[in-house]
């Protein structure tokens, strides 16, 4: 990316056209973010994106059969100052939302209505991904969409839904966890939420990838965003699939499994003592599967649509999320340098940042934690983000607004962090990102971040 406007020139004088530039540069277009080509000049706020990401399930009783509501809330999110939103077209049940000859339509989800967790149908058989692209670009919002990656299914009290519980054969599929009852396939817990299929998987690999494919063909989506292309936790996978595949990468077998790998119960942020003898190996193996898988995501998305921007979601706090097994930074970041407890000298050669156009960073610190320096606070999230990514890509952070702790502060408190949380972010990275709309329209706090953002923008 550095070097791109010495590219321009030299291809401008042999008569290229700017198009054709563009297409050589790996796909990336100068008409959004033309401030990313430009590495002697930072963008003004005015120049960063704001992006608002909307949850399927939850927002499902108001967009799932009408497409008037889904105009009024993108006005509402127009007005508030939003320039981008992205969409949530694969839930965690792993059924889809738009056209695609691989997946199944989402028939219902679930959702908190004043009445209680209510099972919401899908009646309309109109494109549901087609009506935010409309509406969106009629009132000139960039439309992404949001993609649950190595999900397959979900449970809850209302049933299980999803390819994981409706087709056996796909039970190897699934994940194998690493607990203290043993190695237990996901499938055969009874607890609440998503099911994830083992990355590993070769035949997961390609399913996906022919769901990604399908998506690329809107040729009117602005951009894509992979979410939970991750492992489940730490803990998983550990089939005999997975062994095999970590075998070849050490070009051995281990004698000893899963114990010379990690012991049950393991939690990322606490190193197992003593340290098992393959547990960074085995690190370094789970984040070169999740770096190869998005590269071949990216190549297949952009071989459908090479105007399409590719990126992905990921939680801000690096120090612990070796524990799913994605490294997020650029390969120039040096891992093991940083944090040489749990990674090893290859760690950093399987960042995967130089393959996204722009990443969505999870800023998830408290309403009390905006401003800082460090992990745990929304301007520390993305600040540091930055300094992994290291401009291979355009970083957008922000704040989840209606989990964990924001769930439980003051109303005054949670209004004045959600104005100030734009200043943090649009200040420390490459713009600003809310989790979720539902949260805004439940307690109508729109007027808050439109008034963080007309303070970044220098607007009264």
């Amino acid at each position: 990316m550095k070097n791109r406007i010495n590219q321009f020139l030299y291809l401008l004088l042999i008569g290229l056209s700017l198009t054709s530039i563009l297409t050589s540069c790996g796909g990336k277009s100068d008409d959004d973010y033309k401030w990313e080509w430009d590495d002697d000049e930072k963008p003004v706020n005015s120049e960063k994106p704001r992006f608002i990401w909307i949850d399927a399930a939850a927002n499902f009783p108001d967009f799932a059969n009408s497409k008037d509501n889904i105009l009024r809330d993108l006005k509402l999110a127009k007005e508030a100052g939003f320039t981008d939103v992205v969409v949530d077209v694969r839930p965690t049940n792993g059924d889809v939302l738009f056209r695609a000859e691989a997946g199944t339509q989402v028939k219902w989800l679930g959702a908190w209505l004043p009445s209680g967790y209510t099972k919401i149908d899908r009646t309309e058989n109109w494109d549901y991904l087609q009506a935010f692209i409309d509406a969106g670009h009629e009132l000139g919002l960039k439309v992404h969409a949001g993609f649950n990656t190595f999900t397959g299914g979900n449970t809850s009290s209302l049933g299980s839904e999803g390819l994981l519980f409706r087709d056996q054969e796909k039970r190897t599929w699934a994940t194998e966890l690493l607990t203290t009852s043993g190695i237990v396939n996901t499938l055969d817990q009874s607890v609440s939420g998503a099911k994830f299929f083992n990355p590993v998987n070769t035949d997961v690999q390609n399913y996906v990838l022919n769901l990604l494919e399908a998506l690329a063909s809107y040729s009117d989506l602005d951009g894509i965003f992979l979410d939970r292309g991750r492992f489940d936790d730490l803990d998983s996978d550990f089939s005999l699939y997975t062994k095999k595949k970590f075998e070849e990468y050490l070009g051995y077998s281990i004698s000893n499994f899963p114990k010379d790998i990690m012991t049950a119960g393991t939690k990322a942020g606490t190193l197992p003592s003593p340290m098992p003898v393959y547990f960074k190996q085995w690190l370094e193996f789970r984040v070169k599967t999740i770096h190869d898988f998005m590269e071949k995501a990216r190549n297949r998305v952009k071989a459908i649509n090479k105007d399409i921007q590719f990126g992905v979601y990921v939680g801000g706090w690096y120090s612990t999320y070796y524990g799913v097994g994605v490294n997020w930074a650029s390969p120039e970041y040096n891992t093991a340098s940083a944090y040489p407890a749990w990674a090893a000298t290859n760690y950093k050669n399987y960042g995967y940042a130089d393959h996204m156009d722009i990443m969505l960073i999870g800023a998830y610190a408290s309403p009390t934690s905006v401003y800082g320096t460090n992990e745990w606070t929304i301007q520390g999230f993305c600040s540091k983000a930055m300094d992994k990514i290291k401009g291979d890509a355009i970083v957008i952070g922000g704040p989840d607004i209606g989990n964990g702790a924001w769930a439980n502060s003051s109303d005054a408190v949670i209004n004045q962090a959600i104005t100030q949380s734009v200043d943090a972010a649009m200040n420390a990275c490459d713009g600003y990102f809310l989790f979720d709309m539902i949260h805004l329209k439940k307690k109508n706090q729109w007027q808050y971040v439109k008034a963080g953002i007309d303070n970044a923008l220098g607007e009264k």
